[in-house]
């Protein structure tokens, strides 16, 4: 299968059209970007880790149920995808308080929450990703009552699945994003990535970052800890 037409290209990746109308090619790059793009820079070697992480746990949480556009992979940077329309929310489920929300809501980080939380963003750059409620979701006509039942019910499906394939890897999950489409059916699955570079991922004993945090926070060492989470999940 061959890249045809380029349709997209965002922060991380690029799309293009193929000679079937219903797969499209995602081909992952380097460039890391922080604060809806204020910051931007280079992580050597993110494009390969993302690509070969992402298919490695969708393929995991499509033999656990979990419905997601992965066909196949091409390369260490390319994989074949199911065509689908973005729902313009992202999801984020919260497991532990860090980020955004220790800093919403005047929390340390670090605190275990009796049970997962939910987030809606408006997935709209010019107005900076707004969090979002179900309510306001439905007012702006970005998905029905139905598939917004069926997104959280996924979320929190995916939450319970991610969890426990990264305590037996010695990382907890803190949070993480995650996006769904349409299919041309209609039908919601899991689209998008699951990366260092859309959840937090600390290391169970140390608590060190294992993710984007390193990038965003200057702190170094963000290769080695992609990598990290590559060579514990997949051995490699």
């Amino acid at each position: 299968m061959e890249k045809r037409e380029q349709l997209y290209e965002g922060k991380a990746k690029k799309v293009y059209k193929t000679d079937d109308p219903e797969l499209l090619i995602v081909s992952y790059k380097d460039d890391a970007t922080a604060f809806n793009g204020e910051k931007k820079g280079t992580i050597v070697g993110k494009g390969v880790i993302n690509n070969r992480v992402t298919n490695h746990l969708m393929q995991k949480l499509e033999k656990a149920g979990i419905p997601t556009h992965f066909v196949k992979e091409l390369s260490d940077t390319d994989t074949v995808v199911k065509k689908v329309s973005i729902v313009p929310l992202e999801v984020i489920i919260r497991n532990i308080s860090a980020g955004s929300f220790a800093k919403r809501y005047g929390v340390e980080e670090g605190i275990v929450f009796d049970q997962p939380t939910i987030e809606f963003s408006y997935k709209n750059d010019d107005l900076g990703d707004p969090l979002i409620n179900s309510y306001h979701a439905l007012a702006l006509k970005l998905a029905t009552p139905e598939e917004i039942e069926t997104i959280k019910k996924y979320a929190f499906q995916v939450n319970d699945l991610l969890k426990s394939f990264m305590k037996e890897i010695g990382i907890d999950l803190v949070d993480f994003k995650l996006e769904f489409g349409r299919l041309t059916d209609g039908t919601i699955v899991l689209a998008d990535e699951i990366s260092p570079d859309t959840c937090r991922l600390w290391d169970e004993k140390t608590h060190e970052k294992l993710d984007k945090d390193r990038f965003r926070r200057d702190l170094g060492g963000v290769e080695d800890a992609y990598h990290e989470v590559m060579r514990r999940l997949m051995g490699e």
